[in-house]
């Protein structure tokens, strides 16, 4: 299975499904605080999403995937599921969005600090974010997926970071994953090479310690195995002509929505 190439009506409605996406993740952020659950914070994003933007959240009932959006706090890598405990100051959590709108996802993500952000975790979410904004700028038509795996891979463990190899970025459109599979390590000059109008995400898990990661009896939530903290942020791409869109940026990003090469 190869990319599916988007064709004009298809970026559309891509481009709408994640503003959508990006849209929840600016409506939470006064929500994101101390004492708060995370399922508090999930059921004001399915009201929101349901209600306001009259959109699906694309995890509830995903193989099963209890819940409308994934909340990963300090070790938690990805998929962890929203529950019944506070958040308390230092904690630095992921909130991960997926909708649907008119049949089409937006697929995002992004850390945020609650109280006093932590030094380490703070630190360890900068340098998450900025191997996300590394490989965004490289996404355009010629590329090779393993030269942006390896640029992220490179950037994180020059801070003695480690990336996580079980979990990927993915294509993205009428399908939650599509092809291709997105690496965030590998080797430069290798991997499918990228064409105007293929849609993925980028979303870099990078942990504190170790990159070896458990998955609990739950069989979603996954952590890392030395209970060392992880980050990550992610975005949906449009590959265009000449460079790159970002279909889910927000206001508090610190990249252009298009990037021309």
């Amino acid at each position: 299975m190869s990319a599916v190439i988007k064709t004009p009506a298809e970026i559309e409605k891509m481009r709408i499904a994640g503003r959508l996406a990006a849209d929840v993740l600016e409506m939470i952020v006064p929500h994101v605080k101390e004492g708060v659950t995370t399922q508090e914070l999930d059921t004001i994003c399915h009201n929101y999403i349901v209600d306001v933007q009259e959109a699906i959240p694309a995890p509830l009932n995903y193989h099963g995937f209890p819940k409308s959006i994934c909340t990963s706090v300090n070790h938690v890598i990805c998929h962890g599921i929203p529950n019944d405990k506070p958040l308390k100051d230092g904690d630095i959590i992921n909130i991960d969005i997926t909708v649907i709108k008119d049949g089409y996802h937006g697929d995002t993500s992004k850390m945020f600090y609650i109280g006093t952000p932590n030094i380490q975790g703070k630190r360890l979410s900068e340098v998450a974010q900025e191997s996300l904004y590394l490989a965004i700028k490289m996404v355009k038509p010629g590329a090779r997926l393993g030269d942006i795996g390896a640029a992220i891979q490179k950037y994180a463990e020059s801070f003695k970071y480690s990336i996580v190899r079980e979990y990927c970025g993915h294509g993205i459109g009428a399908g939650f994953h599509e092809e291709p599979q997105v690496m965030h390590y590998g080797k430069s000059g290798t991997g499918e090479v990228l064409k105007a109008g293929m849609c993925f995400t980028i979303e870099p898990m990078v942990n504190a310690g170790k990159r070896q990661c458990k998955v609990l009896k739950d069989n979603w939530t996954v952590v890392t195995k030395d209970r060392s903290l992880s980050a990550q942020w992610e975005h949906t791409l449009l590959v265009t002509d000449n460079g790159v869109e970002i279909l889910t940026l927000r206001n508090d990003d610190e990249i252009d929505r298009v990037i021309e090469h």
